[in-house]
């Protein structure tokens, strides 16, 4: 029988994954199948600017696969059974059922994270996800209407947030945004990459709130830790990103937080046939630190799942992929941005890039990473390896196994 290679998610990290995996190994040997709960690739790197209304592009998942020999089954992963093997899966029609695997790549991504503020789930907006961005963008356009006097508040000063409130700022200037900041503006960039911050929102009309603390969401208003309310007609809540609770619930061994502890070459510490890749990896840069999640991360932790897969499978050598954090990529708008490299320790170097040829490098990443993931197998060798009949394992993995 074909070794059954099975990807949960079909983001950064997953297209990648499993386009790369169907071009390197054998069809004679292998099968991949992908499952993915939406038909497109969705770019979240660009989602505040669809809820902002700009339009996006979003390939079909069937157009990316195209041609590579991968099974696409379009459904939601509700459970896994690590010692059974299976994935349970719920398709959009009301249907169901188990998929088998024999290697299991987990890359379901993340999602908003309300941090448990009442109110969030019911009022707020996110853009975490294409639906929820579309909703915010339904939402813009309604009160666009209505003319001045509209407050639109965005809670959360992490790039996401900060990526979110300028772009609603340029792109619709009729609306009154404010962004909510737990801490210091920019506290992660140099001195002066918070300097520049400040100038753009400055120009496009931001309100900063800095030190302010939300306790609650409401429909028309926040309330604040220090008694305030603050009026909003659209609050957009980009406080932070949570895992899927599968991997806990299926008895992976996970963090407090739900991602999957994993070694070097992103294999579960507690179950040697899953990798994971990803916002869902807890994966130990070559700095000593976790990987924050990112889409960089998500390309270095696909990327090393894949080389480690290859390689047991085929019996063959194990390249280490670079597993780093260079820096910051913010846009601001379509005209501005800021690249805030980091050192060693994951600290701002003093040097930064501001402005419109920041903004430039910024779009040719987000080009780049569309392109790469849309097109998994370019570049790869034609000749596919063929499974070895008996892969070794290192003393090490046996014990674990």
């Amino acid at each position: 029988m074909k070794h059954r290679i099975v990807v949960l998610g079909a983001g950064y990290a997953g297209a990648y994954a499993a386009g790369t995996l169907a071009r390197r190994l054998s069809p004679q040997d292998t099968e991949v199948t992908v499952v993915n709960a939406e038909p497109d690739f969705v770019q979240r790197l660009r989602l505040h600017q669809l809820a902002a209304g700009q339009e996006i592009e979003a390939p079909p998942l069937a157009d990316v696969f195209a041609g590579t020999g991968i099974r696409l089954r379009l459904a939601r992963v509700t459970a896994i059974d690590p010692e059974r093997q299976v994935v349970a899966v719920a398709d959009a029609d009301g249907g169901g059922g188990e998929l088998g695997y024999d290697t299991l790549v987990y890359a379901l991504g993340s999602h908003g994270d309300d941090r448990g503020v009442p109110g969030v789930a019911e009022h707020a907006f996110d853009v975490a996800a294409r639906p929820s961005a579309l909703r915010l963008r339904e939402r813009l356009d309604r009160l666009e209407q209505r003319g001045e006097g509209v407050n639109v508040l965005v809670v959360g000063d992490g790039l996401t947030g900060i990526e979110t409130a300028t772009e609603i700022a340029e792109s619709r200037p009729g609306l009154s945004v404010a962004l909510v900041a737990r801490g210091e503006l920019g506290a992660q960039l140099s001195a002066g990459g918070r300097g520049h911050l400040r100038q753009v929102c400055d120009r496009l009309g931001v309100t900063v709130l800095e030190h302010t603390h939300v306790e609650a969401v409401e429909a028309t208003r926040v309330r604040c830790a220090d008694g305030t309310a603050l009026a909003a007609d659209a609050t957009v809540w980009t406080a932070g990103f949570t895992v899927n609770p599968i991997a806990a619930a299926s008895g992976l061994e996970v963090t407090e937080n739900g991602r999957i502890v994993v070694d070097r070459t992103m294999r579960s510490l507690s179950h040697p046939n899953v990798y994971a890749a990803g916002d869902s990896a807890y994966a130990v840069g070559d700095n000593g630190r976790p990987l924050p999640m990112s889409c960089a991360s998500a390309g270095y932790t696909g990327r090393q799942a894949v080389d480690a897969i290859v390689g047991r499978l085929t019996d063959s050598k194990i390249a280490n992929t670079k597993l780093e954090y260079p820096g910051n990529h913010i846009s601001l708008g379509r005209q501005d941005g800021i690249l805030q490299m980091v050192d060693g320790e994951g600290q701002a170097k003093p040097k930064y890039m501001g402005g419109r040829k920041a903004a430039r490098i910024k779009a040719g990443i987000v080009r780049m990473s569309l392109w790469a993931t849309s097109h998994p197998t370019f570049g790869l060798p034609k000749r596919k390896h063929h499974l070895a009949t008996a892969p070794k394992a290192s003393a090490a993995e046996k014990t674990v196994a």
